[in-house]
């Protein structure tokens, strides 16, 4: 049951069409131009491919289609919605009053045809679904990725829980002149509880979208569901980067998270089990104005080929808490669950609930990863360690050991990694290699979590951090896709904070396939932007910037944390170094004064800069002892 859609390729990037075609507004009209089709006999007109997907996300079963008629000489004969596809050149012989070309920027498809068509045929397209034009960045090239720069948020509010988005206008300072956000609030039914449009603030400035004002501004009751985000009139990015905020009225709720990944996948890993005493709800939000059907998401044990599937329909645009015992009731950490997503969702959060510790129950969300379905082992990154160094290098951070217990868990993300041939390096904040374990080559289906101490073995180290790298000592396969799980447990409040991410090569001037990263432009990415967001009031933020490099780079690094308020306006500046190899653990007020933060005010930010080489970093916000959380960061 999954959908014969494309979403995204790593070779073309991002797909416009499904987003066109999913689009709230465009699914408003798709439904009265559905209605108007019925009333005759029809004829499609294909000339793009892509009357296929449409049909994945509408149904067309109510439309009385006669035939349906093709550009592609490749594609003659093929199956297309039920019908032996036919050359365009038989359309005058069409059995149809009406035509729909299924494309967008249709009048010049149409042009090339028109004199096919039977005399009287009416004849319109997807264009009828189109947004308004002042939505639009690219308004001669509708399926621009400009025109859709997207994506769905978890928002809830409610019941002592809120939510609460930050991102910075960083498209203004890539050249747009007037960006403005579309919002559409859904319940967990998709039914719309509110729709507004807001110009963004100047450039580089904070944008904050609370579920506490929302309900204010709105008269809204609780609620828990997605809020569909579009930032209109662009440039630079297409895509939607942010910061969420999960936080109560009580501390038992606190965590931070990220953006969901606009383009939904087949399937996604990292999805821890329970411990015992834990509930785990993996949180899933339906990204189409289509229902998934019941049967089309499942849940196994990553490694094993044994599916359960959730025999439960999910609405257009609905939100669903699917709880992982139900489904898998045997899992337990550090066991991983693999989900079977078929494109009906983007990346999904999951809710661990520590059910009888406090009360109330302390909750945390974090995310699962799109596990790749493309990919297999690339034989050359165990031969070009004379070249890359380190290579691929997953860095994260070793939290003070006083306090906190760090724990690393090895994630399987792609469909081709039968094994992990893996080693976890542990790192003072100067570099200082303090401590390895060898992993060995873990079978795709393998439970072995990390506890930092046992690396450190009694040594006398506060805070640093560790990289997770490949190790072919015992053979295995890699395929650059390397990916974990990095779990931070407090021992004095027992609050829980959890972070995945993948792996990149870092600062060297040599590059492998779109690795060092960029942001923008081509690679090596060798300079860093990161966000750091206030954070909710009386939280504070908390900062552990790393500087991993592959090859030897510059000794110390040369960045500049800039303090912003909400208007985006400089209100002060420090510089500090970090030792490359090593890491830096801070939080605002160790850099600037209590009158300096006060005047950035509570929607205040920090910009990280430094064009001296890549810096990786994790964000989260402290109260005192009693929560914390914790996140890797965004850059742009």
């Amino acid at each position: 049951m999954a959908l014969n859609i494309e979403t995204f390729s790593n070779a073309k990037g991002g797909n416009a069409f499904f987003k066109a075609i999913g689009h709230p507004l465009a699914a408003r009209k798709a439904t009265a131009l559905l209605a108007d089709l019925k009333a005759a006999p029809l004829a499609i007109y294909d000339p793009l491919g892509f009357a296929r997907a449409f049909a994945e996300i509408y149904d067309l079963s109510g439309l009385d289609i006669q035939a349906v008629y093709v550009q592609d000489l490749e594609e003659i004969g093929s199956e297309i919605l039920g019908q032996k596809a036919q050359p365009v050149t038989d359309l005058a012989a069409a059995a149809a009053t009406k035509v729909l070309v299924t494309a967008f920027d249709a009048e010049r498809l149409i042009a090339h045809v028109r004199h096919l068509l039977p005399a009287g045929t009416e004849v319109v397209s997807l264009d009828e679904m189109r947004l308004p034009e002042a939505m639009l960045t690219n308004r001669r090239n509708y399926l621009d990725s400009l025109n859709f720069a997207t994506n769905l948020v978890f928002f809830r509010d409610g019941d002592g829980h809120h939510t609460r988005l930050a991102t910075a206008n960083y498209w203004s300072a890539y050249g747009a002149r007037a960006p403005q956000a579309w919002c559409c609030l859904m319940d967990a039914q998709g039914t719309v509880l509110a729709e507004w449009q807001d110009a963004l603030p100047g450039a580089n400035a904070s944008v904050v979208i609370d579920s506490k004002e929302l309900r204010e501004r709105f008269g809204l009751y609780t609620f828990t569901g997605s809020l569909f985000l579009h930032i209109c009139g662009i440039a630079g990015h297409d895509i939607v980067k942010y910061a969420l905020d999960t936080y109560g009225d009580d501390d038992a709720v606190l965590s931070c998270t990220h953006d969901a990944n606009s383009w939904p996948a087949d399937l996604y890993g990292g999805l821890p089990a329970p411990k015992e005493g834990e509930q785990v709800l993996l949180w899933v939000q339906n990204s189409h104005p289509a229902a998934v059907p019941a049967g089309s998401v499942g849940l196994n044990l990553m490694g094993d080929d044994a599916i359960a599937w959730l025999d439960e329909e999910i609405p257009p645009f609905g939100t669903r808490a699917i709880d992982t015992a139900a489904l898998l009731p045997a899992a337990r950490w550090p066991q991983q669950i693999e989900v079977q997503a078929g494109k009906h969702f983007v990346r999904p959060r999951y809710e661990v609930i520590a059910n009888g510790a406090t009360n109330p129950p302390r909750r945390r969300i974090a995310h699962a990863n799109v596990e790749r379905v493309d990919l297999k082992p690339d034989p050359r990154i165990p031969e070009l360690a004379n070249l890359l160094g380190k290579g691929f290098i997953l860095p994260a951070p070793i939290l003070p050991r006083e306090r906190f217990r760090s724990i690393a868990l090895p994630t399987p993300m792609s469909t081709c990694q039968a094994n992990l041939p893996l080693a976890l390096f542990a790192y003072d904040p100067q570099g200082k290699e303090i401590g390895v374990k060898r992993l060995g080559k873990l079978p795709r289906n393998h439970a072995t979590s990390v506890d930092i101490a046992d690396i450190l073995d009694g040594q006398d180290l506060d805070w640093g951090h560790m990289e997770l790298v490949y190790d072919f000592a015992e053979g295995g396969e890699a395929d650059g896709w390397l990916h974990g799980l990095f779990r931070y447990e407090d021992k004095t409040s027992g609050h829980i904070a959890e972070t995945s991410f993948g792996a990149h090569v870092f600062n060297t001037v040599m590059t492998y396939k779109g690795e060092p990263q960029s942001y923008a432009g081509r690679p090596p990415g060798l300079s860093t932007r990161l966000f750091l967001s206030f954070g909710p009031q009386p939280y504070r933020p908390l900062c552990h910037l790393i500087y991993p490099a592959s090859t030897p780079w510059h000794a110390k690094s040369q960045t500049n944390l800039m303090l912003h308020d909400a208007n985006g306006d400089l209100i002060a500046e420090q510089e500090v170094q970090i030792a490359c190899g090593g890491s830096l653990l801070w939080q605002p007020a160790d850099y600037f004064s209590a009158t300096e933060i006060e005047t950035a005010g509570p929607k205040g930010y920090v910009i990280i800069r430094d064009t001296t080489c890549r810096l990786f970093g994790y964000h989260g916000l402290m109260n005192g002892e009693k929560a914390f959380s914790f996140d890797h960061m965004f850059g742009f």
